[in-house]
């Protein structure tokens, strides 16, 4: 069975959602996953199908048109000072478009607090028949494969699994020995994408501060294979599972345009692929 890819949006932050899609199905990606539930960052233009109709229209006419299915939304997080309440309108206005899945992590080491919040909103996307995935990043509150896991088990609840992003499991010192290992059931799709070496050769940076590891995961990530990360390891880890393009790269986006880069994502992804072995 071919591989299944979707454009993520941070892979060319900016670009509104019906622009997304058509570049995804010009590209040849198998679906989108779009950023609707804002991140609140400076100078971040906010796509809310939930709070304006006739963008909801616009992407329910270019999901159509183009074929192209949405596969998640973003970015559901766990934070004290973030309202969930703006989540339920959002999981509901993805629903209706198709999405099967939403996005999210957790900025808090109250764990009490964070399994309890993060309940409520897995039982606000359950309303809707989304699945609710909990990326695991060495600088937030769950921080590395262990974590996550320990928080799907004291949720309890069937509609959530751990997200793997290749770039932050390698900086969390994950192994594809330790992926293996872990059940399948926990897994339900990956964040793709490569990223450099720390001072001292190792893709394990210890310092969760260390401005390489937030200026590569922001803006400076690498096409597969042009990194450090055992991505084939990792994925060869996991089920079959849909892979998200999650590759920001503002000097790749500068030299190719938006598009050029995305391509580039999806191009240098599956020959990396079929260069280790990977079906």
């Amino acid at each position: 069975m071919a591989r299944k890819f979707s454009l993520a949006y941070l892979t060319i932050p900016g670009v509104d959602p019906v622009n997304q899609i058509k570049m995804a199905k010009e590209i040849g990606y198998d679906f989108v996953s779009l950023r609707t539930i804002p991140m609140h960052l400076p100078g971040e233009p906010e796509f809310l199908p939930q709070k304006d109709p006739e963008l909801f229209e616009a992407i329910k006419k270019a999901l159509k048109e183009y074929d192209m299915p949405l596969m998640d939304i973003e970015l559901a997080r766990i934070r004290p000072d973030l309202d969930i309440e703006e989540y339920r309108p959002a999981f509901e206005a993805a629903a209706k478009l198709g999405a099967t899945d939403v996005l999210g992590s957790v900025w808090s080491r109250d764990k009490a607090w964070y399994t309890d919040t993060a309940g409520k909103v897995a039982d606000y996307a359950k309303e809707f028949g989304l699945k609710f995935n909990i990326e695991f990043l060495p600088w937030a509150g769950v921080r590395n494969l262990q974590e996550d896991i320990t928080l799907i088990d004291d949720l309890g609840r069937d509609n959530v699994f751990v997200m793997v992003d290749t770039l932050h499991a390698g900086r969390a010192g994950v192994t594809a020995k330790e992926l293996a290992r872990t059940p399948r059931k926990y897994f339900n799709f990956i964040h793709l994408c490569d990223g450099p070496a720390g001072p001292d050769g190792d893709p394990v940076l210890d310092n969760i501060k260390d401005d390489l590891m937030l200026h590569t995961a922001r803006e400076a990530r690498y096409y597969p294979g042009e990194g450090v990360m055992d991505i084939a390891g990792m994925v060869k880890a996991m089920p079959e599972i849909p892979l998200s393009i999650e590759l920001p790269n503002l000097k790749e986006i500068e030299a190719r345009g938006q598009k050029g880069h995305a391509a580039r994502c999806l191009e240098t992804a599956k020959a990396y692929f079929k260069a280790n072995g990977i079906e």
